[in-house]
């Protein structure tokens, strides 16, 4: 017996190709991934992260974080408003939160718990909702400041360099190449994109384009929007998340030999996009050396850095990815 997949569909018309975009969300990692932490065991990939951050926030208070986190499919868009800014802060994303509508607060807190009350630490959001947004805000900062910002450098360098990837296989090679690696419940079909599902759904775009956003913490998950206040969006995990907490690596002797060893450390290292004081850190190195070895690098062809605000992030180039493999 053939069962019939079940999906929902984004049909593109002639303008959509055009307006896809890209955004990366702080709002979203950071519900995310007070849901691995809650659950790292359905998150193995981030177990290295989840045993760091779970001692860095054993002493806060985040009953009412959890209490807009729910398990389950759904985040409440109060707590996760879609980007306005193609690379937005989590500094102006909070007044974002702290500005949301009590009737907006009510009525997604009744879609997280269906047919029954929200958990006691959410009723503030309810009886005395300026309040209970101040509370939220606060707390959302402290998690972020312990569990996320410690690691963001790494994080973001991920997130832009997985963008860079998909926007120049969308130039170059048009759907079928920046969509067919997504996440194995999307596919692309005759001006159709297909993302598997328990229910069925058909978005026509009409000209709104598509929003993808990489997430880190949506591993192994994708999240299909199809439903104001987003845009039709698809949030997924970044390519080379599964390197993103490795320890340092050691590289081969022959290349030790050939760039020096801490020179090929740095080369090995940028298998994930970092910068130069993220690769400080982890090679235990100073930011002056490290710096110094980059430019070497760089001037060789086999890396490249890219400005994001007032840091640059270095990843290898495929001449550096071909001599890494040595």
């Amino acid at each position: 017996m053939v069962y019939a997949r079940s999906v929902i569909e984004y049909r593109f018309g002639p303008d959509d190709l055009g307006r896809v975009r890209f955004a990366i969300s702080p709002l979203f990692e950071l519900a995310s991934s007070r849901q691995v932490l809650r659950d790292p065991a359905r998150h193995s990939i981030h177990e290295p992260w989840a045993k760091a951050a779970a001692e860095r926030v054993a002493d806060l208070d985040l009953a009412l974080l959890d209490a807009v986190i729910p398990e389950g499919p759904y985040l409440p868009d109060f707590v996760t408003p879609p980007p306005e800014r193609p690379r937005a802060r989590l500094a102006a994303e909070l007044p974002r939160v702290r500005a949301t509508d009590p009737a907006r607060i009510a009525l997604e807190l009744g879609w997280a718990y269906p047919g029954r009350r929200p958990p006691p630490a959410a009723r503030i959001l309810l009886s005395d909702p300026e309040t209970g947004l101040k509370r939220l805000t606060a707390v959302m900062a402290a998690y972020w400041e312990r569990a996320l910002d410690p690691w963001w450098d790494r994080v973001c360098g991920l997130l832009e360099a997985d963008i860079a990837y998909r926007g120049a296989r969308l130039a170059e090679g048009g759907p079928p190449a920046a969509f067919g690696d997504l996440h194995g419940d999307v596919e692309w079909r005759d001006g159709v994109l297909d993302v598997n599902r328990a229910y069925e759904a058909s978005v026509d775009l009409g000209g709104r384009g598509l929003l993808l956003l990489p997430a880190v913490f949506a591993w192994p998950r994708v999240w299909a929007m199809t439903d104001p206040p987003w845009q039709p969006t698809l949030v997924y995990a970044p390519r080379g998340v599964g390197l993103l907490w490795e320890r340092p690596q050691r590289p081969a002797d022959a290349l030790a030999e050939l760039l020096g060893r801490r020179r090929a450390q740095v080369l090995a290292e940028l298998a994930v996009p970092q910068t130069t004081q993220e690769l400080a850190a982890r090679l235990q190195a100073s930011a002056g050396g490290v710096s110094e070895h980059l430019g070497v690098l760089r001037r060789a062809g086999l890396i490249a850095g890219r400005r994001d605000g007032r840091s640059v992030i270095y990843e290898r180039t495929r001449t550096g990815d071909d001599l890494a493999g040595v």
